[in-house]
């Protein structure tokens, strides 16, 4: 943090250059019996902690729009006269500038227009303090400040030096104002958050650093904005249009991807990771933005959607926009806009690579809060934004924002993006069972899709529940789905599915369901509502599956006729990212059953672990699926669930707790116990941790017994305050990649 005789200093320096900057821009000199300015005070510690931004940075004063800040000036070679000469600001932003005349005044700040004010008891013979204050509507930037002394023989004119504004969260007039002061302490102050990922089964969490007090954020931030692909093609349209969060957030949302610019991070989702950093090894977001600004604006490898997520959130955060990291547990990827996600499954439960639409076990973006006077009062309040690029927008890979109360209430033409928005939380899934090319089952799921939203909850590690906030009920919508045989011996399968309105508003609130077609018609059908299915099918999946442990499950089969039921059950098991369609299968079986008329019938299977060690890693996720075929009527009924296994556990202790003080030294020892059944050979303990450690630390063993342990002692210390995490992770040479990662949350205190 600067002090006041830095501040001097440093604008000592600068006025010593005023001849040649008076000269560049025409100003004249030519009454040097005045008084000279000598130095100026920003009075930064009281300016930062009046505008909340103490931390954000330590090279400018940085204030929030709306709200005064005082810069004093001390003269040297007598007073300044205000009866012989006026005093006028000039604040710059690129070829912008306004000129602010200094009033002496004792009224109120106007918080639509530029102000200077000194009030009558800011003054003394060798100095005044002026308050200054920008529109609330500002843009957001760094800009530079002059001061003038005119009179009737000319001007004096000194660059004084620089300042950043911010927007305001505190202020109601700013269109980011937030209400209660637990909501701005959680999503504008605090540096840390917790992201929430796995499968809706099985959620688990991990720990992000924000880092937005860490040195050089804030300046990363602001070189964002600088290098976008709106500055580049207009500086001044840019520059004016910056004081509206909802295109400030729509163009920081595009240069969080590299894809269409320099932006910082370059996504990948398949293959090595060579050349870079593993998405799952990122736990903080100051790294990245250090990276990206050392290199040049150069994009950082590697993203995925949760580290796009936590980035854009920290830029958001430090620009003021209060922001939150959001998880969609089973987000749809609708890649043809028809808002139905499609699902092909052989006969056997194979999960077939043959549909551009695809399921997320999980999808994270970022909500941010401000005001749409573009739509109106009802769409105020949380907005998405999603960095990660997946489709485009206006010709760029950008999404958001969107009012989240669109979402819910279906206003798909509400800007911006909101039928991709809609198909991520709400669509209905089209299951289809093909042989020889031909379907021959159907289901219908309208409440997988966005079955669980989630997001760090205020002023706790515990999620927040808001999938209310996205999804109404879809009123008379049905699951189930039979494929039955007509008459002639060929496939007849009907979608069951409803139909509902809204009423309609300005934006025509709505959200239509593409027919489906039946094999061989090549036409759309809206058929009647079926029955459901007289086979009913489910699976659960025994306890939490842990790697290293079986994994146990039951299919639960009921048959509700009256007749008894010879079946054929197929079950198969995949594995997949959580952002992709499933690769081979590594365990299948079947059985034959056979159920009397209205009995009900459990089939437990057990997967061992060496059936998939070598398939799935730590948090690796699994499609299971269940065709279940009446041998008779030939009918089919399937049935899925997708899971992910649970890490083993690190043991992580830091001498003295969790919480640690700035530049002092601590120990930390983690802790890896081999829990499998077997020995794991070539064993590897790797410990990280961003402002807590240099580099990482490593703990090898050739080989660790049943119940031995790997550890690892480290020494932290943190150059500076705030949330830190520490992060391991353990592989073996049996398994090539992570067996078990941990995330363990560090809070630095300030000496």
């Amino acid at each position: 943090m600067p002090t006041k005789q830095h501040s001097f200093t440093h604008l000592q320096h600068l006025s010593q250059t005023m001849d040649m900057q008076r000269a560049n821009r025409g100003y004249v000199d030519i009454n040097r019996r005045h008084c000279k300015l000598k130095l100026v005070d920003f009075h930064i510690h009281e300016n930062l902690a009046y505008h909340r931004t103490e931390g954000l940075s330590k090279k400018h004063l940085v204030a929030r729009r709306g709200k005064p800040f005082k810069v004093t000036l001390v003269f040297c070679d007598g007073p300044w006269n205000p009866r012989t000469e006026n005093l006028v600001l000039e604040v710059l932003l690129g070829n912008l500038s306004k000129r602010i005349h200094v009033q002496i005044s004792d009224s109120s700040f106007d918080l639509h227009h530029w102000s200077a004010t000194l009030y009558p008891g800011n003054r003394t013979p060798s100095t005044v303090t002026i308050h200054i204050c920008s529109p609330v509507l500002s843009a957001v930037a760094q800009y530079n400040l002059l001061v003038h002394f005119e009179n009737r023989y000319g001007r004096r004119s000194y660059v004084i030096g620089s300042f950043v504004l911010l927007c305001n969260p505190w202020l109601k007039d700013d269109p980011v104002f937030m209400p209660t002061k637990d909501q701005l302490e959680e999503y504008i102050i605090s540096d840390y958050g917790m992201v929430y990922m796995g499968t809706e089964l099985n959620v688990c969490q991990r720990p992000w650093t924000y880092g937005q007090y860490e040195p050089g954020v804030l300046e990363a931030c602001l070189q964002l904005l600088e290098v976008s692909l709106q500055h580049c093609a207009n500086q001044d349209k840019d520059n004016v249009l910056r004081g509206d969060p909802v295109y400030l957030s729509r163009v920081l949302c595009a240069m969080v991807n590299c894809d269409d610019d320099l932006g910082i991070l370059q996504g990948k989702w398949s293959g090595t990771f060579d050349g870079g950093v593993k998405p799952t090894e990122w736990s903080g977001s100051a790294d990245i933005l250090h990276q990206w600004v050392s290199s040049n604006c150069r994009p950082v490898r590697y993203g995925q959607c949760w580290v796009f997520a936590s980035v854009l959130c920290t830029v958001m955060r430090v620009l003021g926009i209060p922001s939150r990291v959001v998880t969609v547990f089973n987000a749809g990827h609708d890649g043809n806009a028809n808002t139905q996600i499609e699902e092909v499954y052989s006969t056997t439960g194979e999960k077939l690579n043959l549909s551009k639409d695809s399921i997320w076990n999980f999808h994270v973006w970022v909500e941010s809060w401000m005001k749409r006077p573009d739509l109106g009062e009802m769409f105020d309040g949380w907005q998405v934004v999603d960095p990660t690029p997946q489709e485009k927008s206006a010709g760029i890979y950008v999404c958001g924002p969107c009012p989240v109360a669109a979402i819910q209430q279906r206003c798909l033409k509400a800007p911006y993006d909101a039928p991709f928005i809609y198909a991520s939380v709400d669509a209905d899934v089209i299951r289809l069972i093909v042989r020889n090319g031909l379907v021959v089952g159907r289901k219908v799921d309208s409440e997988c899709v966005g079955a669980l939203i989630y997001t760090k909850g205020i002023g706790t590690d515990k999620p927040e529940n808001l999938t209310n906030s996205y999804k109404m009920k879809k009123y008379g919508q049905m699951r189930s789905m039979r494929c039955e045989y007509n008459g002639r011996g060929e496939p007849s399968a009907r979608l069951m599915r409803s139909s509902w309105s809204n009423g309609g508003d300005a934006l025509m609130c709505y959200a239509s369901r593409a027919m489906v077609h039946n094999e061989g018609s090549g036409r759309g059908e809206a058929g009647d509502v079926e029955a459901a299915s007289n086979l009913e099918v489910s699976i659960k999946i025994e306890g939490k599956p842990t790697v290293g442990d079986s994994i146990r499950l039951c299919v639960m089969v009921k048959n509700t006729t009256t007749r008894p039921r010879a079946l054929m059950e197929h079950v198969n098991a995949q594995v997949k990212e959580y952002n992709s369609n499933p690769k081979e299968s590594f365990w299948k079986t079947y059985k034959e059953l056979y159920l009397q008329p209205l009995e009900s019938l459990a089939v437990r299977h057990t997967i061992p672990l060496s059936e998939y060690e070598s398939a799935v890693a730590a948090d690796g996720i699994v499609n299971l699926a269940v065709v279940m075929k009446d041998t008779v009527t030939e009918e089919r009924v399937l049935e899925i669930q997708e899971f992910n296994l649970s890490s083993p556990k690190i043991d992580v202790e830091i001498e003295g707790g969790d919480s640690i003080v700035v530049n002092r030294q601590y120990s930390a020892k983690l802790t890896f116990t081999n829990r499998f059944n077997t020995t794991l050979t070539g064993a590897v303990l790797k410990v990280e941790g961003f402002g807590l450690l240099k580099g990482s630390c490593e703990a090898r063993m050739s080989s660790l017994n049943q119940y031995e342990k790997i550890e690892k002692k480290v020494s932290l210390m943190a150059t500076s305050p705030g949330t830190k995490v520490l992060m391991a992770t353990f592989s073996h040479s049996n398994n090539p990649t992570a067996v078990s990662r941990s995330f363990h949350k560090v809070t630095v205190n300030a000496s």
